[in-house]
């Protein structure tokens, strides 16, 4: 435990806190300090001029990785007949109906995504209490509730990720794994940086976008200079 505490005192010491640094030099010190001995996560942290108490000021919504996530996102689908025959097809971990939503009361919640048909809604909407408060809920604007769940599984498997900002209008997010190549994270850090300025709401008033800082899973926070990133 002792090594542990001195390695973590090292790693807090390794970057300067207060200093700004373009993406690329950020992204290269957070590979350099990912030393922990497993494949460390890449984190994004963003915050926004917005307060998500006003239903105006919400950001929310989807956006495609270039480079994937690293992780192996299992997919839970509510479907019937054809329709869940394509889930499964597209690879699908659990497909299902009344069958899906016993096993999800009965507290059986080892997926991260949940896709269903229009028609299913009624069936899903029983679990609001149960998939709401875990952000599992289905939605159409984020393209979980659709009648090409082929399409969707797809999406979710291949480098899908949902957003949305907390109460303190902050958006945390993950941008792949130290393993990544440089181009990699930086790929994603774009498309990732690109779609929270397109989400921008209609009631955010002054600067939207006011601090973005990266890290990874046990290493140091690295502060990006806004001004740097051309999205922005």
């Amino acid at each position: 435990m002792a090594k542990l505490t001195k390695k973590a005192k090292v790693l807090a010491t390794a970057v300067d806190k207060e200093k700004l640094h373009g993406v690329d030099e950020a992204l290269g010190l957070i590979k350099t300090h990912a030393t922990a001995k497993f494949d460390e996560s890449v984190e994004i942290a963003i915050n926004l001029g917005v307060d998500p108490r006003h239903a105006d000021q919400m950001v929310r919504g989807v956006v495609t990785l270039p480079a994937g996530t690293g992780k192996d996102v299992r997919v839970a689908v509510f479907a019937r007949g054809d329709k869940a025959e394509a889930a499964t097809a597209a690879g699908a971990d659990i497909v299902g109906a009344e069958d899906l939503l016993e096993s999800i009361q009965a507290g059986n919640i080892d997926f991260q995504r949940v896709i269903a048909t229009p028609d299913m809604m009624g069936l899903v909407g029983r679990l609001g209490k149960v998939l709401g408060p875990k952000g599992l809920m289905p939605n159409p604007k984020l393209g979980t509730v659709t009648p090409n769940v082929a399409e969707a599984v797809k999406a979710a498997k291949g480098g899908q990720i949902e957003f949305r900002v907390e109460k303190a209008g902050i958006i945390h997010a993950g941008l792949g794994k130290a393993s990544f190549s440089a181009a990699d994270l930086r790929k994603n850090f774009d498309a990732f940086v690109d779609a929270i300025v397109k989400a921008k709401p209609s009631g955010s008033k002054g600067k939207y976008v006011r601090k973005i800082a990266l890290s990874s899973s046990m290493g140091p926070g690295v502060k990006v200079d806004v001004a740097e990133v051309a999205s922005v």
